[in-house]
């Protein structure tokens, strides 16, 4: 019997435990101290009060699987993790940080901060479901790649993570008290038909302004989009079709690129149309979302 009491734990109840077994017979008081001794260990390692802090200090811990898609942009990587929500816009926008922007805009993202600290990553894209990173031109993905897996999901195995911290209350297309009606119908459009087409390659398009006395709408791409050689394309025979198709106002799309200057999508697109198979990749997916285009 007191040999089998040896295993009840403590150290304390242990050596209680040997100077009952091994010391001279106790007294009846001396007894009933051990017991008493020996029943407040166990009360307190049967407490739950003493255990309920060490799962208060675990963290939740997910399992999460990232798969990776090719762009159209060959150095942009769209990266979507399996069942998580990136950005929880309830208007479906996405967010675009790159490189060289202010640095009180890129710490408002705690995964742009640790993403951009990898060498030879220029911007990243959220969008709903993905993260799209673009890389500059002469760094490689064999070395890129793993580096933006292990940040990725250390990121995303904590569902308490959040990926902005101070989300914008007004898009680039909520409708505003002062928009007029033909303002109103581009952004419903863009945002509507236009914008979930262009998601589904890892990027995303931006309304800036529509000038009355030309007619022209300024827009800008993100994510993938960027520096891609079918981006004209995608203006030519996508957004600015489309526009033009339904608002008569509209008489061109310019794209904004990095540096704020205007490219118009009238110039010479004969170099992309060489790649067909983006081209067709994206009159199919276009075409899906209802955007009519000209023979």
């Amino acid at each position: 019997m007191i040999r089998g009491l040896k295993f009840l734990g403590s150290k304390g109840t242990r050596t209680v435990v040997a100077k009952l077994a091994f010391n001279r017979p106790p007294s009846a008081v001396a007894s009933r101290a051990a017991l008493h001794h020996l029943a407040r260990v166990t009360t307190f390692h049967a407490d739950p009060t003493f255990e309920r802090p060490f799962f208060v200090r675990r963290c939740a811990v997910r399992n999460v699987f990232i798969q990776t898609e090719n762009t159209p942009n060959p150095e942009s990587i769209k990266f979507v993790p399996t069942n998580t929500i990136v950005l929880d816009n309830a208007d479906g926008t996405g967010h675009f940080l790159n490189k060289t922007d202010p640095m009180e805009d890129i710490l408002k993202s705690p995964l742009a901060k640790e993403l951009f600290k990898i060498d030879g990553v220029k911007a990243v894209y959220f969008g709903q479901d993905f993260v799209t990173v673009t890389k500059f031109a002469e760094h490689k993905w064999n070395f890129l790649r793993p580096e933006i897996f292990s940040i990725l999901m250390d990121f995303f195995e904590n569902p308490n993570n959040k990926v902005l911290l101070d989300q914008p209350v007004i898009t680039d297309t909520t409708i505003l008290d002062d928009d007029d009606e033909v303002v109103a119908m581009i952004k419903e459009l863009i945002e509507d038909r236009i914008r979930p087409a262009v998601q589904e390659d890892g990027g995303d398009i931006r309304y800036e302004e529509f000038d009355e006395t030309t007619g022209i709408v300024s827009v800008r791409l993100l994510g993938s989009c960027v520096g891609c050689p079918s981006s004209s394309i995608t203006l030519k025979q996508g957004v600015e079709n489309m526009l033009m198709h339904y608002i008569p106002e509209v008489t061109a799309v310019h794209a904004l690129d990095d540096d704020k200057e205007d490219n118009s999508i009238d110039g010479d697109t004969d170099a992309v149309a060489k790649d067909v198979k983006i081209q067709k990749t994206y009159e199919e997916r276009l075409k899906a979302a209802g955007i009519p285009f000209s023979d």
